[in-house]
């Protein structure tokens, strides 16, 4: 019997699993909620979205939408769940949570080959081929176990929560509905801000209290793409004005005006009964942030069902433990993939999933492992968090930053827009004629 364990039942242990229940493998899911929670989850549901409800973009001249379109190519079982149970939201591809969860669970228990067990994994198991897919909110002796089986520190980061409030609530006498960036369809709810109402914004939010970091968290670094809103704060009055409050393009179709800053709310259930404040992740103490978005032109009522928070997140030493098959060089019966790894996004923690399950299943078959060339965007990323020449190892996501560059003139290369269509359509053209 060819069989294989699964630590983890989040997005990547999911999408792990499923990829080689496909294959004929044998699975033993383990997945430590309710028995154990972690302080971020708020279900015992496998694949819960944790912080946002967002997957990013599907647009494919974007990182993310090229990554979201080699995963369809390749096969991924939840990334087309998530486009089953997409919502409104423009460009991005956002989901119903619950029904995302209700969904993979229900595709988890029509396969045969998974088992899927309610049990907390203390140790990487020696008996049969493993995929650690943890989380970045791995148990504390997990991680103390895998820390000393690598042989080198964990490193650590923060990540935050934003709120979300109920849609009842909010005064549409003063918010709009209009889309991000006004592009595509108009399915976020805006509340508009003159200079007068985010100065006052600003001045409870930089004065706010925040909860006080355990001792053994003050190690930790924030990944950039997911600073609390505090933070980004204390780089400048104007700081959130150009990043989430940024009101360009985003014109009152009442008044025709564009207005100082905008507060953008983004749908998070299927009812559109709940919205997330979009880029609010936050770790200030909840009586602060009752204040905060009371303080919101059209929130001054808002029942906020979920409050932000922040926890610490840990993921290992990629470039010194791992192939860019996600294969551990350590042991080759020993895959990592998800958080645990360094990536950062639900797209690449699925994408790092089904890799993982692609070629854990090629090991188990005694086939060779898939090394996507660094044209494509899954390619890319994990030949960059396998990189053992990085001194300075952080989480990333897909950027193109890290794709191999075109060989073309410097014109080209300066025209971005262009750029990222060609670097698009070299991956596109690539999978084509891909074959698993």
């Amino acid at each position: 019997m060819t069989k294989a364990i699964v630590v983890g039942a989040g997005l990547a242990g999911c999408e792990a699993a499923l990829q080689l229940a496909k294959r004929g493998i044998e699975v033993d899911l383990y997945e430590m909620r309710p028995l154990k929670t972690t302080g971020a989850h708020t279900t015992q549901n496998p694949a819960e979205f944790v912080c946002s409800n967002s997957l990013g973009s599907f647009d494919t001249t974007n990182a993310s939408g090229l990554l979201k379109a080699e995963m369809k190519a390749m096969g991924s079982f939840l990334i087309n769940i998530a486009f089953d149970v997409s919502l409104p939201a423009g460009n991005a591809l956002a989901i119903d949570r619950s029904l995302f969860s209700q969904k993979v669970e229900e595709l988890l228990k029509k396969s045969e080959k998974i088992n899927f067990i309610r049990k907390e994994i203390t140790q990487i198991p020696q008996n049969l081929p493993v995929v650690i897919a943890s989380g970045p909110l791995t148990s504390d002796t997990l991680a103390e176990d895998i820390k000393t089986f690598t042989g080198s520190q964990h490193l650590h980061f923060f990540d935050a929560i934003a709120p979300i409030v109920e849609k009842e609530s909010i005064n549409f006498e003063k918010a709009f509905y209009a889309s991000r960036y006004d592009k595509g369809e108009a399915s976020y709810i805006n509340c508009p801000m003159n200079k007068e109402e985010y100065e006052r914004f600003y001045e409870i939010l930089i004065n706010a209290p925040k909860i006080e970091l355990k001792e053994f968290e003050k190690d930790a670094k924030f990944f950039e793409s997911c600073l609390p809103i505090e933070v980004l704060a204390s780089r400048g009055t104007d700081t959130l004005r150009y990043g989430p409050m940024k009101p360009v393009g985003l014109v009152d179709k009442r008044t025709g005006t564009e207005n100082y800053a905008v507060v953008q709310l983004r749908q998070d259930d299927k009812s559109a009964t709940m919205y997330n404040l979009v880029g609010f992740q936050t770790n200030l103490k909840w009586g602060s942030q009752k204040e905060l978005v009371h303080s919101i032109p059209g929130l001054e009522n808002a029942n906020i069902l979920r409050y932000g928070v922040m926890h610490r997140n840990t993921f290992i030493n990629s470039p010194n433990l791992l192939n860019p098959t996600l294969q551990c060089r350590k042991r080759e019966d020993l895959f990592f993939a998800g958080q645990i790894t360094g990536t950062e996004g639900y797209t690449e923690s699925i994408a790092s999933g089904m890799l993982a399950g692609i070629n854990m299943a090629k090991y188990l078959l005694k086939e060779p492992l898939l090394e996507l060339p660094q044209i494509t965007m899954l390619g890319a990323l994990t030949h960059y968090i396998s990189d053992s020449s990085q001194k300075h190892f952080q989480p990333v996501n897909s950027n193109w930053g890290i794709v191999e560059e075109l060989n073309v003139d410097k014109k080209i290369k300066k025209n971005k827009k262009l750029k990222n269509e060609m670097l698009s359509k070299r991956s596109i053209e690539y999978f084509e004629n891909f074959q698993v």
